[in-house]
């Protein structure tokens, strides 16, 4: 059989996780990565603020705070026993990427410098909290480009370029991947014991998103036609500032820094939401802020967005009036020049995308769609389970936000991401090799790539009546009016009803491109089928959960209901179809109560 490789261990996916995973997984067993990208060319290198970790550098703070504060970010849906082990780890995974070499900013004294972030706050005051530790807003860049050279140091072995299409079940164990080379359209089997899926979000299934073309919910949508189910698809989180129309973020640092939102009546609205924390309570508190200024006509010029002020005279203003001060207790100020050290790729992105200067003018903004809270259910050593009572798939691994833990529930708290893929995705490498180490390789099936070769040819001989950029480009639009921000029953109907005629349409799509090398074409095309799978459960579990919570807000059922709904979604795809069950959610701490900002 030609193009077949063996190794024990296979990652999915070169992101923080991926390489995470393949990191501590090749420390025990033979582990090869997988991507369709080069690895530092993966999402994780856009995250920008910051990692979270309970150090304390600059001011008070405490595991335990961070455990609440994710507890109540994620509006109680996150399963608290994993929010626990998550936050106690932090620490001691943020130093080891410092011993790994990554240039945290650093405090006078020469610990790791940490910012306020939102959400994140002394659990005894209620007021925002130093936890973010950062490398100017360059953060998930520095951490992808560290732990790419720790894992060509333990001699990880890595195929760049290489996409994905199927996941080999034997005797209802792993068997492996099937994927394609982009350079050549050859198929390769990749016969392995363990695999990790690390393969990212679907933010592109949304019209305005900060998500890279890349995340198109790949392993998310293979897995799920192979049986396995998705968890709280419909908990999607919209990042309050995206640069307006293009949805490139704006880091919530430059507000943890001292910027401020700004409505088209020149007004700062959210102490008006968020009394307390104001600019820096939790996402979709945020988002949802944003929007209602926008529905009830105060944006910018009657549009839709409002500004973020970061200029430096503004920050000192906004910081004495909160009462905000150095941790000395000296006033708050920051320079332009300070500013432009802390956060420059902000200020590079503005001025070059939008001609807009932020040191002296204002930044206009829009919720930007960012962040799933759901995926591919784990537990919190990254080991897939697949049904109720969270049964352990054998060999199958997933971290990073393709996966769910659950430790983000219903919303996400900003740096939680990058903290999330290191840790979970550690542990995942940790036990796909101790698995490897004791499991046999199953046989591998009589034709390995039969299905994936049957998928590629179906698009390349389809009749043609349909174009492909005409079907993402409405899905896109659908998905953002109808699925987005606020949700009702109405819109989700119609938003499910154009996604069946969109599927049905896919059907007769046809490839132009016949090329064999980096036949972008088809890729692409293949990715939409992706994206759609994806679409239609977000949307149907989106429907089917009758409440508002965290990402998830319903006009139609305003209030968050824990009687009926504090509950994980289950989501199967069958019988051409989306069967939904439930599993509880884990307490054990925190019992719901309302969230106060």
């Amino acid at each position: 059989m030609p193009n077949v490789h063996q190794f024990d261990v296979v990652v999915v996916g070169a992101g923080g996780a991926g390489l995470m995973a393949g990191l501590y997984s090749s420390r025990g067993a033979k582990t090869a990565v997988i991507s369709k990208l080069y690895p530092t060319r993966s999402h994780t290198g856009a995250a920008q603020g910051g990692i979270s970790a309970a150090f304390g550098n600059l001011e008070e703070d405490k595991p335990e705070w961070h455990t609440y504060d994710s507890v109540k970010g994620s509006d109680y849906l996150g399963d608290q026993d994993a929010i626990e082990f998550m936050c106690e780890e932090a620490p001691q995974a943020v130093l080891e990427l410092e011993h790994m070499g990554l240039p945290f900013d650093r405090t006078p004294e020469g610990r790791i410098s940490q910012r306020p972030f939102g959400g994140h706050t002394n659990n005894v005051t209620g007021k925002p909290v130093r936890r973010a530790c950062h490398a100017a807003d360059r953060t998930g860049h520095m951490i992808l480009q560290t732990l790419y050279q720790q894992c060509l140091k333990n001699k990880v072995t890595f195929f760049d370029e290489y996409q994905v299409l199927d996941f080999l079940i034997v005797n209802r164990r792993t068997a492996g991947i099937v994927a394609v080379e982009l350079a050549t359209g050859e198929f390769h089997t990749f016969h392995a014991k363990a695999v990790i899926f690390a393969t990212g979000g679907h933010g592109r299934i949304f019209e305005v998103t900060s998500n890279a073309y890349a995340y198109t919910g790949d392993g998310a949508a293979l897995l799920l036609r192979r049986g396995i189910p998705l968890e709280d698809m419909e908990f999607f989180q919209f990042h309050p500032t995206g640069i307006y129309k293009l949805g490139i973020l704006i880091t919530e640092g430059v507000r943890g820094e001292g910027g401020v939102l700004i409505n088209g009546k020149g007004e700062r609205f959210m102490p008006k939401y968020a009394p307390t924390v104001k600019d820096l309570a939790s996402r979709d508190v945020v988002s949802r802020a944003i929007y209602t200024e926008i529905r009830e006509g105060r944006g910018v010029n009657s549009s839709n967005y409002v500004w973020l002020d970061a200029r430096p005279e503004s920050i000192a203003r906004y910081a004495a009036e909160d009462g905000r001060t150095n941790p000395d207790g000296s006033p708050y100020v920051l320079s332009g020049e300070q500013l432009l050290a802390k956060v420059p790729d902000i200020i590079d992105f503005c001025r070059v995308y939008l001609g807009v200067d932020p040191l002296t003018q204002m930044m206009p903004t829009q919720p930007t769609a960012h962040y799933t809270m759901g995926g591919i259910p784990t537990n919190k050593f990254g080991e897939v389970v697949i049904d109720e009572s969270n049964a352990v798939f054998p060999g199958l691994y997933a971290a990073g936000e393709c996966a769910c833990v659950s430790v983000h529930g219903a919303n996400r708290l900003g740096t939680n991401s990058l903290l999330d893929l290191i840790v979970f995705g550690k542990h995942a490498g940790l036990k796909a090799a101790e698995y490897a180490q004791q499991a046999d390789f199953e046989p591998l099936p009589p034709d390995p790539q039969a299905d994936s070769r049957a998928q590629f040819e179906k698009l390349r001989n389809g009749s043609g009546k349909e174009n492909a950029f005409d079907i993402t480009t409405e899905m896109k639009k659908v998905m953002f009016d109808l699925v987005g921000i606020y949700r009702n029953e109405k819109g989700m109907q119609e938003a499910i009803t154009k996604l069946d005629q969109l599927k049905e349409r896919f059907q007769h799509v046809k490839v132009t491109d016949r090329g064999r090398i980096f036949n972008t074409e088809l890729f692409h095309t293949w990715e939409l089928g992706n994206m759609l799978d994806v679409s239609e459960v977000v949307a149907k579990c989106a429907l089917n959960r009758r409440e508002s919570r965290g990402g998830h807000s319903r006009e139609d059922f305003p209030n968050r209901d824990d009687s009926d709904w504090l509950k994980h979604t289950l989501a199967w795809q069958k019988n051409g179809g989306v069967e939904i069950r439930y599993k509880p959610v884990v307490i054990t701490k925190y019992p719901p109560k309302e969230r106060v900002y």
